[in-house]
């Protein structure tokens, strides 16, 4: 399973589902966009390399990597 954390700078992809077993981890990453069938672009990466930016649905997301490994894409 590939997840969102492994994209390299400028990366596209799109996303397969969430992953979790932490309920309200899974609801609040749908209610920030992170949808299955949505386009992704990974735009920034921290110095030390956590968190990471996404954009998606015309907006850019900062997210930690923990999280980041929850959602799965193609």
């Amino acid at each position: 399973m590939k997840t969102l954390d492994i994209l390299s700078l400028g990366q596209e992809s799109y996303i397969v589902g969430i992953h979790t077993d932490n309920v309200a981890l899974k609801r609040r990453l749908l209610d920030m966009g992170l949808t299955p069938k949505t386009k992704v672009t990974l735009s920034r990466i921290a110095p030390l390399g956590d968190p990471i930016e996404v954009c998606l649905r015309g907006y850019c997301l900062t997210l930690r990597k923990d999280d980041a490994k929850c959602v799965e894409i193609e």
